[in-house]
């Protein structure tokens, strides 16, 4: 429990009085040095077989903390039955000027607008590659910034990794890439999809694709996404990725700052659109719950809701590296309280 304490210890002492983005990365150098927790976390009644994988747990790591594929065995030995690095993209880009993340403090929430800051496909595959497939490790793609084709940056991705990840998710719910989001448009998005599992079937044909959406949609888009969705026979959709909206109860002075808000308050407007897909979809498509989960009892709230797997990021810069233990510790007692034997049996138990 050494290293737990160290890097706790750490995490609420010095890097919370670093700026967020430098503290994130002495984060990512320390768990690269070894400076991390090996925990030993597990419950049958846990583990959950979706879109043909078997995680020992339903908690995963959201993308963004590890973008270029630097510690996926780290996180996943800090008790996350899943990892997801990127969003990587086909050619390294530096992202948006700095300062580009804010800590909300009094709100446990994050504004971030990084706009896809990437290693490149090419370091990131050879990084997998060393590491072996251990775990259950996903790959969030994303496209360039400056890119004449943005559907084929996505391809890349899949061709690229192919052998190498679980599952691949496409990112195009970013607010943080120019017109990135237009790809959720039912023609666009069902050219993207029919080219990227075209390229999957090729490439990796075991391989799960999940899509990844923004919480900012019209009845009509998600009307849109669900029916592409089913269409398409995806295998995963991911709800939600960061939102522009900006609650009006928000109480930190970075509240106005541009760019995706995530943590505690996404936890609700997330959640609400994860049942609305889990009502449209009747579990015809599994989904996987993100924003604003900070304990079991969240977790457990959006597995209620349609959730067939969690992710988290940003409760971890609030919680620290604790957390995803605690979460699935915790979980087995929820389900006992409602008499569910496993995780599978309470998925979308509350609507």
């Amino acid at each position: 429990m050494r290293p737990l304490l160290v890097l706790a210890g750490l995490g609420t002492r010095a890097l919370t009085a670093l700026d967020a983005e430098t503290a994130h990365r002495t984060t990512i150098r320390m768990l690269k040095a070894g400076v991390g927790p090996k925990l030993s976390v597990g419950d049958s009644r846990l583990a959950v077989r979706v879109a043909g994988i078997d995680f020992p747990n339903p908690l995963g790591l959201a993308a963004g903390f590890d973008k270029n594929a630097e510690v996926p065995g780290a996180m996943l030995n800090l008790g996350f039955g899943f990892v997801e690095i990127g969003a990587v993209t086909p050619r390294a880009q530096p992202g948006n000027p700095r300062p580009r993340v804010f800590r909300l403090r009094e709100d446990r929430a994050v504004i971030n607008r990084y706009g896809f800051n990437s290693d490149g496909l090419i370091p990131v595959a050879a990084r997998l590659r060393r590491r072996g497939r251990r775990g259950v490790v996903g790959a969030n793609l994303g496209a360039n910034k400056d890119s004449a084709d943005r559907i084929e940056d996505y391809v890349k991705g899949v061709k690229i990794l192919a052998g190498l990840v679980d599952f691949y998710t496409v990112n195009i719910s970013s607010p943080n890439t120019p017109g990135l989001r237009a790809l959720q448009d039912k023609t666009a998005l069902s050219d993207l999809m029919e080219q990227v599992i075209a390229a999957r079937n090729e490439a990796a044909p075991q391989t799960p694709v999940f899509l990844k959406i923004a919480p900012d949609l019209t009845d009509e888009d998600k009307a849109d996404i669900a029916a592409v969705a089913r269409e398409m026979n995806l295998e995963g959709l991911i709800v939600s990725n960061t939102t522009i909206a900006r609650p009006a109860d928000l109480k930190s002075a970075c509240a106005q700052e541009a760019g995706g808000l995530s943590g505690a308050p996404l936890f609700a407007p997330a959640t609400a659109l994860l049942a609305e897909f889990f009502a449209a979809l009747k579990g015809e498509v599994p989904l996987i719950g993100v924003g604003g989960v900070f304990s079991a009892r969240d977790a457990y709230d959006k597995i209620l809701a349609g959730a067939a797997l969690v992710q988290l990021y940003t409760a971890m810069v609030y919680e620290g590296p604790g957390l995803p233990a605690r979460i699935v510790r915790d979980l087995p007692a929820l389900l006992d309280v409602d008499g569910f034997k496993t995780v599978a049996d309470a998925v979308g138990a509350g609507g």
